[in-house]
């Protein structure tokens, strides 16, 4: 298995209510700015190495973020999807981000697009891979595995913590067993997630990500669940800023016709199919994400975005 290299800063950051946010650095320290959300489930490291390796010759920084619960981030319940913003402008305070660009793998889609809204003075650009649409609202799309999330709810709210709990014993006890499990997971997904989790690279940062995320917590991703059963505390309409979409033909997380939907109910969207491919296939086109958020014009003077010298 490829090796995967450290970050090359990661830590914490005091946001409110005496918690902190965990996150991850990759590229120039000073160059501009990229933020990654990860999936669900997923962690800070969740970021393809072939990005990684873009933002090193090209000057990019990319920071990946923990959601709370996972990683060293407090665990904490928001009231919606809208409300992190007000903890990701402390963050970006305290690492001197003055303006990003922001893209979400699935679960961190919503993320990345709530900042889009609430955040037009200092997100430039929004890139989805395979994102999850609203349940509810005027936005809501229809069908997907996410219905089920929709009929758990309740019981979701009421077990989220001690599932939380026993989900972290759980990956403790197969972290010697991690790679095989992630071998049988592959197996039984289709051929354009199983090619991507064959590749050697992707199953080490895969794993790396798990590991390091899931080490003393994981109630992450049940938290995801319950807030995309919600409103999302903004409408798609409220995202003003230049959205690019990602979206496997064959994605069957999340279906293809809700991002169609998605992209269609958003101001300033543009929607591109990628053929054959299945949930993440955005991960393995990497590279093509970040250079095109990075090269995005400026939403708010439509000048070129900056590149920072090789």
């Amino acid at each position: 298995m490829a090796d995967v290299e450290r970050p090359a800063l990661e830590g914490t950051v005091a946001v409110r209510a005496g918690r902190r946010l965990s996150f991850a650095e990759y590229g120039s320290p000073r160059g501009p700015a990229l933020v990654w959300m990860h999936g669900t489930p997923g962690a800070r490291r969740q970021i393809p190495l072939e990005a990684r390796a873009y933002a090193e010759r090209h000057g990019v920084r990319i920071i990946g973020i923990d959601r709370p619960g996972i990683g060293s981030s407090t665990p904490y319940l928001y009231p919606c999807i809208s409300d992190w913003t007000a903890d990701l402008e402390l963050l970006l305070d305290a690492l001197a981000v003055d303006d990003l660009r922001i893209v979400g793998l699935s679960g961190g889609g919503p993320y990345a697009l709530a900042a889009g809204a609430a955040l037009p003075d200092r997100v430039r650009g929004v890139g989805v891979l395979g994102g999850v649409a609203p349940t509810v609202g005027v936005d809501a799309a229809e069908g997907g595995p996410i219905r089920l999330a929709v009929r758990l709810a309740p019981l979701l709210r009421a077990t989220r913590v001690p599932l939380g709990v026993a989900l972290t014993q759980g990956v403790r006890l197969v972290r010697p067993l991690a790679g095989s499990a992630l071998d049988l997971y592959a197996a039984v997904q289709p051929p354009g997630d199983k090619n991507l989790l064959s590749r050697p690279e992707f199953k080490a940062m895969f794993l790396d990500d798990l590991l390091n995320g899931s080490r003393f917590q994981a109630l992450a991703p049940l938290s995801d669940l319950v807030l995309f059963t919600r409103p999302w505390g903004f409408e798609a309409s409220d995202v003003q800023v230049p959205v690019r979409w990602w979206h496997g033909d064959d994605d069957h997380i999340v279906p293809l016709a809700h991002g169609e939907h998605l992209v269609a109910r958003l101001p300033d969207a543009t929607l591109t199919v990628i053929s054959g491919e299945s949930h993440l296939g955005g991960l393995g086109i990497a590279e093509e994400v970040v250079s095109t958020l990075m090269g995005q014009r400026d939403a708010s003077t439509g000048a070129d975005a900056p590149h920072a010298s090789h």
